[in-house]
């Protein structure tokens, strides 16, 4: 789709899509400049960029409200020693994000998925290991200025797969990110290697991800996909990865068509 050429942007870790163009945010940055959310045209030039009220720890995924509020995922949590994760809220036309904590039952796990449920509960994937993630939801609605208590409301089996990735068969088994479909019909998680699109028929987001049979799409050899969204209509998925490293490369959105039943696994992007 384009090219993201904003150094303030290498690296990427969530997207979602958006009328005029994409918002995304980086993982961890060391770089105070690399702390926003960041607006981008259909080009991926940088037209906004908004500032967090206090340093978030580790930004992994966005997902996007019926009424255009941006989610931002504090999730990220490599050495698993966070006692609290945490979304930040940013209504449509906001300045500033609104910081709401919350805490496992059991134990610090590392997280780079987030969904929104029909009713706009948002859901955090682990990012799971060996095909299995875990599903956790608030217990009560989300304050300001408290923690809410999250439960395990179920788990993921992701399809074995053989898709080339830089992280081979470790790579097939976690999930780097998640986003729902614009009708809310479909969600997809994704690992550095492939996507999994799930259909929610009734609006159950956990039931469809628990018991339902996933549509695989390769995302072959992405340099490091973490992100994950669906184009505006619906009728493609759009990933980004963090830039390789390599002198003059840059983060690219790649556009896939969503799986069907009759092109179950289409294996190269769209041009």
């Amino acid at each position: 789709m384009c090219q993201v050429r904003d150094d303030r942007l290498r690296e990427i870790s969530g997207m979602v899509a958006t009328d005029d163009g994409y918002v995304v945010v980086n993982d961890g940055a060391d770089d105070e400049s690399r702390r926003r959310v960041f607006f981008l045209n259909r080009s991926c030039a940088v037209v906004r960029a908004v500032a967090y009220p206090s340093r978030p720890r580790d930004t992994e995924d966005l997902a996007v409200g019926s009424d255009g509020t941006i989610w931002v995922a504090d999730i990220g949590d490599n050495d698993r020693t966070r006692q609290t994760i945490a979304l930040w809220r940013l209504a449509p036309g906001a300045d500033r994000p609104v910081l709401h904590r919350m805490a496992y039952p059991d134990r610090p796990h590392d997280a780079e998925g987030l969904l929104l449920d029909a009713d706009g509960r948002p859901l955090v994937v682990t990012k799971g290991g060996s095909g299995t993630a875990i599903l956790y939801a608030p217990t009560t609605a989300l304050r300001p200025g408290a923690t809410t208590t999250l439960a395990s409301v179920g788990q993921v089996v992701l399809p074995t797969t053989t898709t080339s990735n830089p992280y081979s068969f470790l790579g097939r088994g976690v999930v780097t990110g998640a986003a729902s479909a614009p009708d809310g019909r479909r969600v997809v998680l994704r690992s550095y290697a492939d996507a999994f699109e799930y259909d929610v028929p009734d609006g159950d987001v956990v039931a469809a991800l628990t018991t339902g049979t996933a549509r695989i799409t390769p995302l072959p050899d992405e340099p490091q996909g973490e992100a994950i969204t669906y184009s505006r209509d619906g009728r493609s998925l759009l990933t980004v990865s963090e830039a390789a490293g390599q002198p003059g490369s840059y983060p690219t959105i790649l556009r896939y068509p969503t799986a069907t039943a009759g092109t179950p696994r289409p294996t190269e992007p769209a041009p």
